[in-house]
């Protein structure tokens, strides 16, 4: 009797403690934790026109960074949904850019101009800017807050929260 009576009691504090350890470390909504801000990878590249852009020299105002190429046909669904962005917040302190990865200028220069691209278009010759941020397909899009830390990435604009950034703009 008393080892059936030791079993039992071994067998409910087994059935009390696992789920009790199990729940530590994960997240409930409404807890004190914070997620952890993400601070933009800098960078610095050149536009079509050879003038320098750095991303940290953008603090204080919010960036959408459009990684894409133009070959993309993705990439090139999306140019009406980047330039309604850009027309509708560009006045209200947001910084377009869009980044092409590891193409030559001249193509990319042809491109601009015969989709009438209204925004910043930089040059990732060698793909650095683009490893840095961990691209693995395109268009992936970056929303970078006026401190420089990551909003969010996607890859379609209509993820992209900036009726929450520019309340004030719809």
């Amino acid at each position: 009797m008393n080892k059936t009576i030791k079993t039992i009691l071994v067998l409910l504090t087994l059935l009390i403690c696992i789920p009790v350890t199990v729940s530590f470390g994960q997240h409930r909504p409404g807890s004190a934790l914070k997620p952890k801000t993400i601070a933009a990878p800098d960078f610095t590249l050149k536009d079509l026109q050879d003038k320098t852009f750095k991303l940290s020299g953008q603090l204080g105002k919010p960036v959408v960074i459009f990684f894409g190429t133009t070959w993309c046909p993705s990439c090139r669904s999306e140019i009406p949904a980047y330039k309604a962005i850009y027309e509708k917040y560009a006045v209200h302190g947001l910084e377009v850019v869009y980044i092409d990865i590891n193409e030559p200028a001249e193509k990319i220069a042809r491109f601009t101009k015969s989709q009438s691209l209204p925004y910043l278009v930089l040059l990732d010759s060698d793909g650095s800017v683009a490893e840095n941020y961990n691209i693995v397909g395109v268009p992936t899009l970056v929303l970078v807050d006026k401190k420089g830390n990551i909003i969010t990435i996607s890859h379609s604009t209509s993820d992209l929260p900036l009726n929450k950034l520019f309340p004030d703009s719809n």
